[in-house]
């Protein structure tokens, strides 16, 4: 059996190898892209040489701003027709959104130079010949869709960073039910166990203004054999009584940077904790050890309405939105 084994990867090893979190490994075995199994007398889930390939395929068409759909179809294409039909008709939009940039840059040193020149800024962009090119500009399409960063490409990630729609925002303290579990696929096992509760509870007709924050507890790679915790935190009235498996705690609140993401664009923790770090104004300030991932929290938008509807995770009022939460302070 052991002999057997060496030939795959557990779920810890095949993200220390690639670089990706367990939990995009899960989202792109939901979508298909990949595949796990288990072996017998063995209880963990692991991988073959041949999907850890595949998922360093995936990663570096990611890199390329490939999406996970047309990647999807490029796997199952043995003739190589789709990756060539995607290729052309990426190449086509980026030569289009090159022209657009070579514009706006065109526009900008014309508007440097008048303004050098002594020309009045608001009579300057009311000229009806700039106007006119700049309306006719198209809007810069968004990259930030289904995980796409050009974090590794070309050392973008300094622009990325001053690019983030970074909100300040304030929680206030409140009581919360807390649940957490530990396992390979935690944050399936709790949202099971809190969606059942926010439903047979009537949190919703209780507390409208509930909400859901989440956090690994521990991280991956700290428990072994790719196992780790997650734990939700949803908030309730304060005299709420609990069931079986939850406890009640008291959330301190804060300052925290927001940043909304779409499910699963996880890795932009990174970028925002990078944003954080080289803010002229604020600076992270780390509430407790990496076992719960330093006071980082995750709220899922909207989920305790979507959840008292009996909604799917992606339905109305989501759309797999989710608010990475960091705490900072005023930079001293």
């Amino acid at each position: 059996m052991e002999k057997m084994l060496k030939d795959y990867m557990t779920v810890t090893q095949v993200t220390r190898e690639c670089g990706v979190s367990a939990r995009m490994l899960r989202y792109y075995e939901k979508l298909g892209l990949i595949e796990s199994s288990r072996k017998e007398d063995y209880s963990y889930r692991i991988y073959d040489r041949d999907t850890v390939d595949r998922v360093k395929i995936i990663l570096l068409l990611r890199k390329l701003r490939i999406s996970l759909k047309d990647i999807a179809l490029i796997l199952r294409d043995n003739e190589q027709e789709q990756m060539l039909h995607t290729l052309r008709r990426n190449i086509s939009e980026m030569n289009s959104e090159i022209d657009a940039l070579t514009m706006i840059r065109d526009v900008l040193d014309c508007i440097v130079e008048r303004l050098g020149k002594g020309s009045k800024k608001y009579s300057l962009l009311m000229d009806s010949e700039l106007t006119e090119i700049i309306e006719s500009i198209a809007p810069a399409k968004s990259n930030i869709q289904e995980a796409v960063t050009m974090t590794d490409v070309n050392n973008a990630n300094e622009i990325l960073n001053k690019n983030l729609t970074v909100r300040i925002v304030m929680l206030p303290p409140c009581t919360v039910a807390s649940y957490r579990a530990e396992g390979e696929n935690p944050e399936e096992t709790v949202g099971e166990v809190v969606t059942e509760f926010v439903q047979k509870s009537h949190l919703y007709e209780k507390k409208p203004d509930a909400r859901m924050f989440g956090f690994n507890s521990p991280d991956p790679g700290v428990l072994p054999d790719g196992l780790h915790g997650y734990e939700v935190w949803v908030t309730i009235p304060e005299d709420m009584e609990l069931p079986a498996g939850f406890e009640k705690k008291q959330m301190k609140g804060g300052l925290y940077a927001a940043l909304t993401i779409k499910f699963p664009e996880f890795q932009l923790w990174e970028d925002l904790v990078k944003w954080a770090e080289n803010n002229d104004k604020y600076e992270p300030d780390w509430k407790s050890g990496p076992e719960n991932m330093h006071g980082m929290l995750e709220e899922h938008v909207n989920w305790v309405y979507v959840a008292s509807q009996g909604w799917p995770e992606d339905g109305i009022g989501n759309d797999g939105q989710i608010d990475l939460l960091l705490p900072i302070k005023i930079r001293e």
